[in-house]
């Protein structure tokens, strides 16, 4: 080789081979760099969180204003059923609606990290192609916790109460971390999707109609047939009716399949959303540099 001469070096579009050792030792091996790898984004997306205090000010604010506005300016004239308390109705489905609308957050933060880069150098280090993927779902439903326990202390103080057993309660909490969890992937791929930050501040306005053509403010059956039949098959009012439910607080619920088994729909939803939405957010991250 003469002097001045650049090697060939064959390389392919792919990741790196997993593992420090750059060698790859089976799925058992592969399946531990996974979770590794995984937890080692986990770190780094919480980390950046805590480090934007803006964002966890936005993520607490829109809630609070959402408690205020519908619960206490628009309560008193809202009437959804003989009997029934508007502000206790309605605080479950103001924490489906706050867990519905956190996906667009997902997407936002999916691009900043594309655009700067960052995403490009999470794929030449030899870590699993699906670590940056599941570990910002995982970042995410951690991040969903913390925001369900503000809101929840904000709907203690506001009167709201849960009356259904401590396992129920819980259960309750459960189906709304699931439910973001599995959006978390609709925000991925749709964040992977978007051309540029500008029009991913734009999926703002998919997110709205999502949380709100639903169960969360007015029962189905109050709404105009068409768009009552939308809002009854909307993975949110599944949840705001399943908590409902769990909660032991007061509910309209109609005569529809759907709403009569909210909480079996409120499982069956996420799991629909993530068996769709997480491979095509993998298989869409694979295909970035190509």
């Amino acid at each position: 080789m003469s002097a001045g001469t650049v090697p060939h070096i064959p390389h392919d579009d792919g990741p790196a081979p997993w593992g420090p050792s750059g060698a790859d030792d089976g799925p058992a091996r592969r399946l531990y760099w996974a979770f590794a790898d995984c937890l080692t984004v986990v770190r780094r997306d919480l980390t950046h969180l805590v480090r934007q205090p803006v964002i966890i000010a936005w993520q607490l604010g829109f809630p609070i204003v959402s408690v205020l506005l519908f619960v206490y300016v628009f309560g008193s004239a809202m009437n959804v059923g003989d009997g029934v308390d508007y502000p206790t109705f309605a605080m479950p489905g103001i924490f489906a609606m706050t867990i519905s609308f956190g996906f667009m957050n997902t997407a936002v933060a999916v691009v900043v990290d594309r655009d700067r880069g960052v995403t490009d150098r999470f794929r030449s280090l030899p870590m699993a192609p699906s670590a940056v993927v599941s570990g910002r779902g995982v970042a995410d439903a951690i991040g969903a916790a913390v925001d369900l326990v503000m809101l929840a202390g904000l709907a203690l103080i506001v009167g709201w109460r849960s009356h259904g057993s401590p396992a129920a309660t819980l259960a309750a909490f459960g189906l709304l971390l699931l439910l973001r969890f599995a959006l978390t992937w609709i925000g991925v791929f749709l964040g992977l999707l978007a051309p540029n930050q500008e029009s991913a501040g734009g999926l703002y306005a998919v997110a709205f109609p999502f949380g709100m053509i639903s169960s969360v403010f007015t029962p189905p059956s109050m709404m105009p047939d068409w768009l009552g039949t939308i809002a009854m098959w909307n993975p949110v009012s599944s949840t705001a009716g399943a908590i409902r439910e769990l909660f032991g607080n007061p509910a309209t619920t109609g005569s529809s399949w759907v709403e009569q088994h909210a909480v079996l729909m409120a499982v069956l939803w996420p799991v629909v959303l993530t068996a769709v939405f997480l491979p095509l957010a993998v298989r869409r991250f694979r295909r970035l540099s190509r």
